[in-house]
């Protein structure tokens, strides 16, 4: 069952609250969606007390919001999760079983699939992304017949003067300004809409961690440590002239940081005493507050949904020998000692794994006047259910063909205990499933499926099962205590997985 916070003000007026979603009549909000890159659970300093570095703006979402302290990607990396963040269906459904795509991938979202941006068009809606795309595009080649999509660096044969024929404006977003995969995947070249904007006149050269990038061409004006403020002032424009029109906007911003290269702005360097990625997360909470500020000197912000949260864990390891050196001491060394900061909080393992700090993210949501301040939901759910979240919220009734695998979470927010629907579906690197029902977790493979040792196989036994009501951390595997509970949840993911999705909707619009 689920656990929310509400004051005994706030849960005597939560009938009236709930009436917002389900009343079509009802003013529609805004939409801000800011999705890092890589943001542990414990690099914000309102989930993890502990930590030396400072994030007041992400800390005041969630003092003027609600934090579900128990969100989650749908997968332990980035593309998948955005398949999965846009669409409300999981990406292991698609053709993308495991890893990542690159920057020169075909397009992942399918030409006939809605996104939630289409849903928000359809319905109204300005909509913009501003950001890192990372779910492939139709890029234009010299010689297309026979095109390489293949690489993560170098240049297959870009026609960069050329038209993008399948980017997010043609996905729902009615504009679009970012790049077109991770900051260390070539092109480093900005698209705007449906082209690049600029010819690359530079090679750039491979870079070690931690300012890690591949190798490939390069534009004059395409600054690493400049991208993050060059998207937040395309972010905090389109806010601004949003905010001048009748219509609602829908702004989805995936950040490019604090994923790699680790390479903050000069200005923020030295600022928090741990390293470059702790000044890496101290630039993201800035860039957040640039946002905030925007929707405040725009008088939009008490008529903003605003959601933030992450794509998956940080790929920041943890040490516990405080006798090791890490990232303080040496930059070039991609972990922290246990004693010095926690990226992913308790969770144990990193980006990438099916264990908790690959998948389990901050959840920030802020709604002014509907969202109480301050409060808090422990349910387990996942970045899937934003798509019918806001359908609610907005209106929208959404039927089978679409969001196979989100649940409205607009209940919970108005304070509600109700459960999610169904166990949140947990995806690695390696395709390694784990399946979350209540307080158990049940990972069906040996090992992390990612990046920690050991890796394992998915389908290989014996398969890990943890109580996390007294287990956060993963350390006790009770599967031969629980063969009942093995079985069940066995049997319930593979259930999921055959019927194509994890909703049924009795309302099909």
């Amino acid at each position: 069952m689920m656990r929310c916070a509400p004051s005994l003000f706030f849960s005597l007026v939560c009938v009236w609250l709930t009436t917002f979603a389900a009343s079509a009549e009802a003013a529609r909000p805004n939409v801000v969606i800011i999705l890092a890159d890589d943001m542990g659970y414990g690099d914000v300093r309102a989930l993890n007390p502990e930590s030396v570095i400072a994030t007041p703006h992400l800390d005041r979402i969630a003092a003027e919001g609600m934090t579900f302290t128990d969100g989650h990607s749908p997968s332990a990396v980035c593309t998948p999760t955005r398949y999965g963040l846009l669409t409300g269906r999981y990406c292991w459904r698609t053709s993308l079983k495991s890893g990542v795509l690159g920057g020169y991938s075909p397009p992942l979202i399918e030409a006939d699939r809605l996104t939630l941006a289409g849903m928000l068009q359809e319905h109204g809606y300005r909509t913009g992304a501003v950001g890192k795309w990372h779910l492939g595009m139709a890029l234009p080649f010299l010689d297309p017949d026979n095109a390489d999509t293949s690489p993560w660096d170098g240049d297959p044969g870009i026609d960069f003067a050329g038209v993008i024929s399948d980017s997010p404006v043609h996905h729902g977003f009615g504009s679009y300004f970012g790049v077109s995969a991770s900051l260390d995947m070539a092109p480093f070249v900005y698209i705007r809409d449906d082209r690049f904007t600029a010819l690359p006149t530079i090679q750039q050269p491979m870079v070690k961690f931690p300012h890690f990038v591949r190798k490939g061409p390069r534009a004059e004006d395409f600054i690493i440590d400049e991208v993050l403020d060059r998207l937040t002032e395309e972010a905090v424009q389109f806010v601004e002239e949003a905010a001048e029109g009748e219509q609602p906007f829908f702004l989805y911003m995936p950040l490019t940081a604090p994923h790699k290269p680790t390479q903050p702005h000069e200005r923020f360097r030295g600022k928090t005493g741990r390293g470059e990625y702790g000044d890496f997360v101290a630039q993201v909470d800035w860039t957040v507050g640039q946002v905030l500020e925007a929707l405040d000197q725009t008088e939009t912000a008490d008529d903003t949904l605003l959601v933030y949260t992450s794509d998956n864990g940080s790929y920041m390891f943890r040490f516990d020998d405080e006798s090791r050196k890490d990232h303080v001491d040496d930059a070039t060394i991609q972990g922290f000692r246990a004693g010095r900061h926690r990226a992913n909080g308790p969770f144990r393992g990193t980006k990438a794994d099916i264990w908790e700090a690959g998948h389990h993210v901050p959840l920030l949501v802020r709604w002014p006047g509907n969202v109480e301040a301050g409060s808090s939901c422990d349910e387990a759910v996942c970045l899937t259910d934003l798509f019918a979240t806001v359908a609610e919220i907005v209106g929208v009734d959404i039927d089978n063909s679409v969001a196979e695998d989100s649940f409205s979470l607009a209940s919970m927010l108005a304070g509600e205990q109700v459960e999610r629907g169904a166990p949140v579906v947990h995806h690695s690197v390696g395709g390694m499933f784990a399946i979350r029902d209540g307080k158990w977790k049940l990972v069906l493979g040996n090992g992390s499926g990612g990046r920690e040792q050991p890796r394992g196989k998915p389908f290989e036994k014996p398969y890990q099962l943890f109580d996390l009501s007294s287990d956060i951390s993963e350390e006790s595997d009770v599967a031969d205590a629980h063969p009942e509970v093995v079985e069940r949840l066995t049997q319930r993911l593979e259930e999921i997985r055959k019927r194509g999705r994890s909703v049924e909707r009795e309302n099909p619009r």
